[in-house]
């Protein structure tokens, strides 16, 4: 199956420090509060992903990658699907270290968390001009 990609837009307020977590948003804005936030502006949300590649996602055995891109700066992240996944949130999409699942989550168990992000990607997010291209893969 096809990788899906989605863009998103830096900001002044991406710090990208939080242990756990890290999102994509379709907002505008992100406070300093959002540390998991690493781009605003998405031009995806889960509850848009096609069917297909939900399905796979939810698949027991899933692994999913995600590439982050930004000029020459690549960073890829690894995680797991579930059955359990509702992956229908029209907002957020969150990659999280644990397993716990919410509308909001795309994978679980993943390898990387916001403050594991390149610190050469997150000063070129720091700009609003800066654009980020995520692309998906589902394996099994």
């Amino acid at each position: 199956m096809n990788p899906v990609f989605f863009t998103c837009r830096g900001h002044k307020n991406i710090i990208s420090t939080h242990k756990s977590t890290m999102e994509f948003t379709t907002d505008s804005f992100v406070s300093l509060k959002g540390d998991c936030i690493v781009g605003v502006n998405s031009s995806l949300s889960l509850k848009n992903l096609p069917e297909e590649f939900k399905d796979k996602i939810r698949r027991e055995n899933s692994q999913i990658k995600i590439v982050l891109q930004i000029g020459e700066n690549i960073e890829e992240i690894l995680g797991h699907g579930n059955p359990n996944l509702q992956l229908s949130d029209s907002r957020a999409i969150i990659v999280r270290k644990s397993a716990y699942t919410c509308p909001k989550t795309l994978a679980i168990k993943a390898n990387k968390a916001a403050c594991n992000i390149s610190k050469d990607i997150i000063e070129k997010l720091k700009n609003s001009d800066s654009q980020l291209k995520v692309t998906i893969y589902v394996e099994e």
